[in-house]
């Protein structure tokens, strides 16, 4: 049974909402579904994207610095904190609450920081690299946040294959959206076998197929997920989902050279129709 402890002081409440600040500037998406969760849930999801957001930060983009060292550091930040009980990293405070708050397996946070070394040593993955880092990057944050929405260790056994496939389908879709920057900025290659100098509809079909099984799994664990969680989490399917749809609609060239993205409008009104169907008891 996880024990949820309340927040006990200002340092722990300016913490978590320096998590929130910085979901909702890197991601409008994801703030609005959070937005739907029961009130409980939302701190603590704010907590696990802050984190995640400043460690692939460190990895993607912090260039002119060591980044090797920046991400080993962050890590034993991180543990030492988790140990502590406090951290004056105000990101890592506010997440090691939460993972010693509802007892967040540590493997899965050493899981993410192993997928985020691996962006700064491997540029073309193979088979079993793809797996491990889609796994540590993006797999393991869903069980997270699974561990967050479930009250009980069945109920999170039960959905636990599928918050891994809602997860790899999400970054998947995003390996294909940043073709450009990964591939053309980074040297980096995610999917294995895939040549981008010669990408073909072939290999863009066969990833797609790949992802829509994702996607199917995913969407069967989201409607067996509690009633307070259910909507903010199907917003992000939704999102991305449109945004595979246009994906699948565009040719594999034309990926290769810019960034296809969902209008905000668009996002709206995903939105509202999300928010219908739920009130209509149709999710």
């Amino acid at each position: 049974m996880t024990t949820r402890v309340p927040m006990t002081n200002l340092y722990d409440e300016a913490c978590f909402e320096c998590s929130k600040l910085i979901t909702k500037k890197y991601s409008t998406s994801f703030s609005l579904g959070i937005k739907t969760f029961d009130k409980s849930f939302r701190y603590p999801i704010y907590a696990i994207y802050g984190f995640v957001r400043y460690a692939d930060e460190i990895v993607d983009t912090f260039h002119n610095y060591d980044q090797q060292k920046l991400i080993a550091d962050f890590g034993v930040e991180t543990f030492r904190a988790i140990e502590a009980g406090i951290s004056t990293n105000p990101v890592i405070h506010s997440f090691q609450q939460v993972v010693n708050q509802y007892n967040i397996d540590h493997e899965l946070i050493r899981a993410f920081l192993t997928s985020m070394e691996m962006d700064l040593d491997i540029k073309d993955y193979d088979t079993q690299e793809y797996k491990t880092y889609v796994y540590g990057s993006a797999e393991v944050i869903g069980l997270m946040c699974l561990r967050i929405f479930t009250c009980d260790d069945a109920l999170y056994q039960s959905l636990l294959p599928q918050a891994r496939s809602l997860g790899a389908a999400f970054q998947k879709i995003n390996f294909l959206r940043d073709i450009k920057a990964d591939y053309a900025e980074r040297g980096r290659t995610y999917f294995p076998g895939v040549n981008f100098s010669n990408f073909t509809e072939q290999d863009k079909k066969a990833i797609e197929t790949e992802i829509k099984a994702d996607f199917d799994d995913a969407f069967e664990g989201i409607k067996r997920l509690p009633k307070g969680t259910r909507l903010g989490v199907y917003i992000a399917y939704v999102y991305y989902l449109q945004l595979f749809k246009k994906i699948s609609y565009t040719p594999a060239n034309v990926i290769l050279q810019k960034r296809i993205r969902v209008s905000d409008a668009r996002k709206m009104s995903l939105y509202i129709k999300a928010v219908l169907q739920q009130k209509l008891n149709v999710i």
